[in-house]
């Protein structure tokens, strides 16, 4: 995505530059490419921040997800500790 955004930054400069050193005064045609040009970057980067915010979502959530896996492995270290205790005190 940040590929994609930094393709878009550096046509639009080429862009721009191109129209600069071509006239004094853009024309009006010139002008609406510009401006599709900033509207399609600031959309880019709003798809940008909206995946970045996706992901540190997911990243929460694997967070939890692995705290819950080794509770559930110190619960289980527990259980079975607990077991072999029952099956010693049993034998005896």
């Amino acid at each position: 995505m940040r590929k994609s955004f930094a393709f878009i930054a550096v046509g639009s400069v080429i862009i721009m530059g191109s129209i600069v050193g071509c006239s004094k005064k853009p024309s009006a045609e010139e002008l609406q490419q510009l401006n599709d040009l900033k509207t399609e970057v600031s959309s880019l980067e709003n798809a940008i921040k909206a995946r970045e915010s996706e992901k540190a979502a997911l990243s929460k959530s694997i967070a939890e997800k692995d705290a819950e896996l080794a509770q559930c492995a110190s619960d289980k270290a527990a259980l079975q500790e607990a077991i072999q205790k029952t099956q010693k005190s049993g034998k005896k």
